[in-house]
């Protein structure tokens, strides 16, 4: 029984023991759980304060993304939302942003205004101005006096020897008009406002379009009307080097925009021709050698020159830049050798020598290659279109008619009236002769008449010059001819074809302009016209008909 009871104490002291130890290991787990919730807590807490920042942060991004404008949040939803099968309009309307109404209409301001509401608001933006002071002098009406020398030509009579400035203006106004042939687009107000609102009337720019281009034109115009020749006068040929003395030639090139003066101050220049600064190109200087005729060969390459006192003439190379001297022609026994004339095919150069001689030259090697004679002495002499025939006029007054290729003497006919042959030409369609004379007359024929009759009647006489006729030409066209005398002060006519009226407002009407022409041409498409004069001036015309240089 004790035996018994040892083992019972002895199991539940074994019991007990062991609980003892479970209660120890359950305070040490409730003692760790209890040191673990400080540092859970703290995570935790470590966790909150993330999400919070980051809150913080999108909400910034939020607030900055909504402060954008409405047209590039738009464009955000456009490009990365899913807009893409919106149509053009409303991809527009979209991009243009939310539309403005105004507080009172409830109006779309996005929609386009009328013709009438913007006329109505520039009415109300440009508000009329008081000025800042008043001269009471200028409301005073002013008079001016006439008397002095750059306002003489503007006086009616003699008794009008002061004019108020508004009569002065409209005086100034109406010689403009008289001078340009009407009032000229530019200065139309009405009409420019008409020329802007239709994209039709462009004709007042065609000035402008002619000097942006600078090729061969190939267009056909209609017929130049008679009465009032359309034109504007530019800047001198030569502006930008006058001669020194008297101007003798002014020669348009044949295929470029250049034109080539040549005087007595033994030079010869080159011009770009644009109508407004007229460039200089080069200028050649001969010395010792006055310069009595130059023009240009046929295919532009070359310039020949005479002088006035010479037996050589020269020739300038302008390819390769060299004055070529031709000291004498083998048997050709001139004193000395001024006028000549070049054949339009370019193979022949026709020297008039004294006595009635002419020398007719090989243009390719200078030589001679026959010599021809009429009846007293030659004053002038023209090649045919065809470079087929030779027209040569005498101090007599009749004109002879040769045949280049066998040198003779095909026709004789005398100038009606003629007291002295003065010059001749040839028109560019073979169909007109021009005979001027030293009475000042200028006779027309027809080619037809002068190789039928000896006595041809003139199918017009041009009686404007009251002075000899010195120079004669005609347009490319043929029709015009330009008629002038180097005697008289603005002795220059241009005779329309086939009317053979003068028109009215060449030269201007009591203003000296032209004072003594020398030497007259028309560029290759009569889009210009140009004098040379004794003042060393190469004037300048464009003639508006024409739309090509």
């Amino acid at each position: 029984m004790r035996g018994l009871a040892a083992a019972a104490g002895r199991e539940r002291g074994a019991v007990k023991a062991a609980g003892m130890k479970g209660v120890t290991k359950v305070s040490k787990v409730t003692r760790a759980a209890k040191m673990a919730k400080p540092k859970r807590r703290a995570k935790l807490a470590a966790a909150d304060q993330t999400a919070a920042a980051e809150a913080a942060r999108r909400a910034r991004h939020l607030k900055a993304l909504s402060c954008a404008s409405g047209a590039e949040r738009e464009l955000e939803e456009l490009v990365f939302g899913d807009s893409l099968n919106v149509e053009e309009d409303d991809l527009l309307r979209r991009l243009a942003g939310p539309p403005r109404v105004t507080a009172a209409e409830g109006k779309d301001l996005r929609e386009e205004p009328s013709d009438s509401e913007v006329e109505n608001e520039v009415k109300g933006d440009l508000l009329p101005k008081k000025p800042a002071w008043v001269d009471e002098d200028d409301e005073a009406e002013e008079n001016v006096d006439m008397t002095h020398k750059y306002r003489k030509d503007f006086m009616k009579s003699d008794a009008e020897t002061t004019l108020t400035k508004k009569k002065l203006k409209k005086r100034l106004e109406e010689q403009f008009q008289q001078a340009m042939g009407g009032v000229p687009a530019w200065a139309d107000l009405e009409n420019r406002k008409k020329s802007k609102r239709t994209s039709s009337d462009s004709d007042s720019d065609e000035d402008d379009d002619l000097l942006r281009r600078t090729g061969n034109f190939i267009r056909s115009s209609e017929s130049l009307p008679s009465g009032i020749l359309k034109m504007s006068t530019c800047l001198p040929a030569n502006q930008e080097r006058f001669a020194n003395g008297k101007l003798v030639t002014v020669q348009f090139h044949p295929s470029a925009q250049v034109v080539m003066t040549a005087g007595h101050d033994r030079s010869v220049s080159l011009f770009q021709v644009d109508g407004i600064r007229n460039p200089k190109i080069q200028s050649i200087y001969l010395e010792s050698f006055p310069i009595y005729k130059a023009r240009f060969s046929v295919d532009g390459e070359q310039v020949i020159a005479t002088g006035t006192h010479h037996s050589m003439f020269f020739v300038y190379d302008m390819i390769a830049g060299r004055i070529i001297p031709i000291p004498k022609v083998r048997g050709v026994e001139e004193k000395f050798l001024r006028n000549f004339e070049l054949s339009p095919d370019g193979s022949f150069m026709l020297l008039t020598g004294t006595s009635g001689y002419l020398h007719l030259l090989s243009m390719k090697t200078k030589e001679l290659i026959s010599t021809m004679k009429v009846n007293g002495r030659c004053t002038a002499s023209a090649f045919t279109p065809d470079s087929s025939k030779i027209y040569s006029y005498s101090k007599e007054g009749e004109v002879f008619i040769w045949d280049v290729r066998s040198r003779k003497c095909l026709h004789k006919f005398e100038d009606e009236g003629s007291l002295e042959g003065k010059c001749i030409a040839v028109s560019k369609n073979n169909q007109y002769v021009a005979c001027g004379s030293s009475s000042g007359v200028v006779n027309l024929y027809t080619t037809d008449a002068c190789f039928k009759e000896n006595h041809p009647k003139p199918v017009k006489a041009i009686m404007n010059l009251v002075t000899s006729a010195t120079c004669v030409t005609f347009n490319p066209t043929t029709e015009i001819l330009a008629v002038a005398s180097r005697d008289t002060d603005e002795a220059v006519k241009l005779v329309h074809l086939p009317s053979y009226t003068v028109f009215s407002n060449f030269p201007v009407f009591r203003r000296k302009q032209i004072y003594l022409a020398q030497s007259m041409d028309f560029s290759p498409r009569s889009g210009y016209f140009s004098v040379a004069n004794n003042k060393g001036k190469a004037l300048l015309f464009r003639l508006k008909h024409y739309s090509s240089f």
